[in-house]
């Protein structure tokens, strides 16, 4: 049975023109139509593939969740980070570990969900938080104050009035910063 149809097509494959005898022709020859067939083998098994790895993946982290005690690594993939930020965690405070023996730390499930639920100032309010700075300027020192009232380096003082977001207030050249937080902090 042959057909007395020419129709000009391109091939699904190789992108190039050619004459087709039927009107659901796909392929300009039998060697494209092979290599398309190939193709598509080829993407099916990488796509099962994927979806295996990623089944294998969130299956693991689901069996994670379901666990009371974790060890560093679990809670580094719980939480998303490396194992070196959680044994920094461990040793800044932020995280409560228990070393069971010399290498086996264990992690309570709950110490992670308090420390992923610590609620966060936006920075917006952080600025709006300075900002509001009510102290009257013979309630604050200077920053020069402080540095002839107490033996420590300005680095340090800057360091010390950051890390536990002591509000200055910036008035010309001097910085004033309540004398209350300063002798609770330096003392």
């Amino acid at each position: 049975m042959s057909s007395n149809i020419q129709v000009q097509r391109i091939c699904q494959h190789c992108h190039t023109e050619f004459t087709a005898r039927t009107t659901v022709t796909r392929y300009c020859s039998d060697k494209c139509s092979k290599r398309a067939y190939k193709e598509r083998i080829k993407t099916g098994k990488i796509e099962r593939s994927n979806t295996e790895t990623k089944a294998i993946k969130h299956g693991a982290i689901e069996s994670i969740k379901q666990r009371e005690y974790l060890n560093v690594r679990d809670a580094a993939i719980l939480i998303g980070c490396s194992v070196r930020t959680v044994y920094r965690l461990i040793d800044s405070g932020g995280l409560v570990a228990s070393n069971i023996s010399e290498r086996m730390t264990r992690i309570r499930r709950a110490e992670i969900d308090k420390l992923l639920s610590v609620p966060t100032v936006p920075a917006s309010k952080e600025k709006e938080i300075l900002q509001s700075f009510t102290w009257p300027v013979e309630d604050c020192y200077s920053m020069k104050e402080i540095l002839t009232k107490y033996p420590i380096s300005e680095k340090a003082l800057y360091d010390v009035l950051k890390r536990n977001k002591v509000p200055r207030k910036k008035d010309g050249w001097y910085t004033y910063v309540p004398k209350v937080l300063v002798d609770k902090l330096l003392n």
